[in-house]
This record gives structure tokens, sequence and C-alpha cells, in this order.
């Protein structure tokens, strides 16, 4: 079941009160990030589960196209109501957590503020509201850390007594969502048991935690990929992507190469040059290092980085797409380069060994693939503690509309999959990277007001610390 009887006894009890109560628990800030971590459009749908008396759904209301505020306690929807009474955009109905009215895939995000830890199976929860995801869709959860403020229990009906991230990391993942974030709201909920205030007082971090239902594009950029390896193209053409091409008018997306980075390449690695930057520019290659290209494509910044660490420095090219993969190799062996191997393999799962690389590049590929939080965690489980990453990629300034986000033809020319800059910088962060540094390199152009730029992001593997664990 979704919220215990217990618990929505409890809400129907202090309903008249819990404005007050809430404001003494946490403040507005809790709500401010989580509508941050969402990426909202004023044409989205959305749902709040859980609403209570609406501290959620009021600040999503003036932001979005329509607000489901869904809750079991009917006292607290009375009150909720009376507090959105201004706004003709929510949509008030009781609803349990495991059957809730919506249909499947009808809703643009989802959130859950202080309602995971009155689930009796917060998994089945989940999996509830990322039913109503569409691809692309978002679930944010703000709720309390684990703690052992056993009275809250009873006194407040509290099923769990709060979470340990990785456990929520995991359910949102085993529900199917991608992109998975947990992190620091920087706020804490504040309480006092009323049978012993003075011994019994909580002070709780609260996290954020978000995912996004997975779009399904494998398939369609790996054919795309494999009839840009058949067809080639030019470094200094005009084309986004360069042989996978945009049909938006507004968008191009080129490479970043000078003459002189190119002078002794393969010709055809030059011809089908896929990239949005040049990652090496700043990655102060060293002779006798390990360096990971993961996206390789035609082997052009495979080749650039064998040719910095040679001799003794090697090179693994990563790829998908056999055809790639094969003009690749073929282009080494022509030009006698010795240092550099090509692997099949998923970005998602890298065919590498753990602590095996000294340098991890990529360019213009993260923004392909489905699962980026994946692909970060695969590049820092290959690195070498002190090891660094490099990567060239395209980003937005805001969320993309769903149509184009479901697009293949424009995932496919590195725009539908781009990630706003702030998102892909806190997936790097998610990863357990840290010294995160982001410099904008290109302007690419503007969809629906949204601004596309490529973007070079350099980190590094710590030597030890909290990585992805979700310390603040």
């Amino acid at each position: 079941m979704g919220m215990t009887k217990d618990s929505e006894k409890y809400f129907n009890q202090v309903a008249g009160k819990w404005d007050e109560l809430r404001s003494g628990y946490f403040g507005l800030e809790v709500r401010d990030a989580a509508i941050a971590h969402a990426y909202l459009r004023p044409e989205m749908v959305v749902a709040d589960v859980g609403a209570g008396t609406g501290f959620l759904s009021a600040g999503l209301a003036s932001r979005v196209a329509k607000v489901y505020a869904l809750d079991a306690s009917q006292a607290m929807l009375d009150v909720a109501q009376r507090n959105l009474a201004d706004f003709d955009n929510v949509v008030f109905q009781q609803a349990e957590g495991l059957s809730l009215p919506l249909p499947d895939a009808s809703l643009d995000a989802v959130f859950a503020n202080m309602y995971l830890h009155h689930c009796a199976d917060p998994l089945a929860a989940i999996r509830e509201m990322v039913r109503l995801l569409k691809p692309g869709g978002r679930l944010v959860i703000t709720d309390l850390d684990k703690h052992t403020n056993s009275w809250m229990k009873a006194e407040m009906a509290d099923v769990w007594l709060g979470f340990e991230r990785d456990r929520v990391r995991a359910w949102l993942r085993e529900s199917g969502l991608v992109n998975v974030l947990v992190d620091c709201t920087g706020q804490s909920c504040c309480a006092a048991s009323e049978a012993d205030s003075q011994n019994s007082r909580a002070d709780i971090s609260v996290f954020v935690a978000a995912g996004t239902r997975r779009v399904s594009m494998r398939d369609d950029v790996e054919q795309a990929y494999s009839a840009a390896a058949s067809g080639g193209c030019g470094c200094g053409g005009g084309s986004s992507c360069c042989g996978v091409e945009t049909d938006l008018q507004d968008v191009s997306i080129l490479p970043d190469y000078t003459e002189a980075d190119l002078e002794g390449m393969p010709l055809e690695a030059k011809e089908i040059s896929l990239g949005c930057g040049n990652p090496l520019a700043l990655a102060a290659l060293k002779p006798g290092e390990v360096v990971l290209d993961i996206g390789s494509g035609g082997g052009l910044d495979s080749f650039l980085a064998a040719q910095r660490v040679a001799p003794d420095g090697r090179v693994i090219g990563v790829d998908m797409t056999p055809a790639m993969l094969e003009r690749a190799r073929a282009a080494a062996q022509r030009a006698g380069i010795a240092n550099v191997e090509f692997r099949e393999g998923q970005a998602e799962a890298l065919p590498v060994g753990g602590g095996m690389v000294d340098v991890v590049i990529s360019n213009c590929v993260i923004n392909l693939v489905e699962d980026k939080g994946q692909a970060f965690r695969e590049a820092f489980r290959v690195l070498k503690t002190g090891g660094r990453l490099e990567i060239s990629d395209v980003v937005t300034s805001a969320a993309l509309p769903q149509n184009l986000r479901e697009n293949p033809g424009e995932w496919s020319a590195c725009v539908s999959g781009a990630l706003p800059e702030k998102e892909y910088l806190d997936l790097v962060r998610e990863a357990g990277f840290v010294d995160v540094t982001a410099r904008r390199s290109a302007d690419n152009g503007v969809v629906d007001g949204t601004q596309i730029y490529s973007l070079k992001v350099s980190a590094r593997k710590p030597a030890g610390g909290c990585g992805g664990s979700g310390c603040c």
C-alpha cells in the first residue's frame, strides 16, 4: 500500500493546524530545491503526490499548465483547496498511493514531498509514480535522511525513520529511472516530541532525489551513426554532428580543431569527425598516460591523443557502432598508429577494468547516451585515483520541449538528448568527481527560447572522500 491508514488518520487529525506545524518543521527552501531539480516548462502537466495542504502545489501552480494535487487525506485536501483558491489550474483528488487516478505516461513531472517515509512499501510507491511519467519525465522526491528519532513513529505516524541515500538511488534505478541524483537541500527538518520535548528533539537533514524516465534512443542512434560511417563527412563542413544533421534551422553543431591539430591525422578520421568541440584542448596529456575515448567514432580524438601520449602511452577507443569501429581500426592500421586500440562497448558499460585509465575523454557523445549518470559513473570507475575527465559536449540553458526530446532524428543530431547545464554538472558530481569546472566554448543556436551550446568540462577522481554517496 501507499500511505498507511495510521498516517492517513494522523493527517486527518492535524489538517487544521498543519500549515503552522509544517512551517516549524521545514521551510520554503525545501520546495525551492524540489522545483529546481525538475527543470519545468510552462506547458507541463505535473502531479504532487502526498500534496497535503498544498505546500508544494502552491509553488508549482504558477510555473506549469496544470497540477494534480493528490492525497489520501480528504481533510488535508480541503485545506489545500482553500489555500490555493486563487489558482484555477490545480485539480484536487483523494487518492491511494499505489493506485493513482491518472493514466500511464500522462505527466511531465511527479513530485513527492515528505511522502515516502509514510509509505509501507516505498519502492512500490515510487514505481506507481514512475508509471505516470512520460518518457523524459522527471520524478522529484524530497524526504528525510536516515535518523534514530523513533518517537516520530508513534507521534507522527512515520513508517520509516528516513532513508539511506544509496537505498533511494537503488529504488529509483529499479523503477526504470535514469540520470538519478540524490543531493542535499541544505535544509533540516526540526521537530520535538510532545511527550518529551526537552530530551526528544529532531534535527534531520533533508535530501532531494531526482530521476528521469528513460527515453529509448540507442537503436536510433546506432543506426544513424552506422549510416554516417558509411557516408563520411568533413571536419570543415557546416552540418550538425557532421553527417547526422539536425532539421532545426537555427541550430548548428561543429567540431573545434585547428589546422595544426589535424595535420598528419588519417584522412578517414578527418572525413568523419562528429564532435562539438575539442576535449584535448585542455586535457594536458602527458607521454606515458593511458587515455580512454568514450564514443571514439572514426577515431580522430583517439589518434590525436595517441600522438600526445606516445611513445609509452596508449589510447583505448570505445564505440557501440561496428561500422565506426571498422573504419577507425582500418585508419589506424593504414597510418601505422600502433598505440591505439578500439573496443566495442557502451558508455554505460565500458569494456575496461576499474582503475586502469589516467584520462577519460569524450567529444559530443554523452548527450547521445540514455543514462548520462551511469556513463559518468562508468568513467569514474575506470579512472585511476587522481585521474581526469575531459569532455566536450552539448548542453542547454533549460529543458527542451517534450516533442523534441522524443524526436529520434534530433537526438541523433546531438540536440534532443542534451541536458540543462546544471543537471549535467550535477550528474558529474553525483558520480563522485571533484574539482568540476565548465567553460562554454560555442553557441550552437536557440530552440523555443532554450539556448543550445557546447561546453568543455573538466573534473578529477579524488583520492578518497564520500564521492557520490550523498555527503553534505
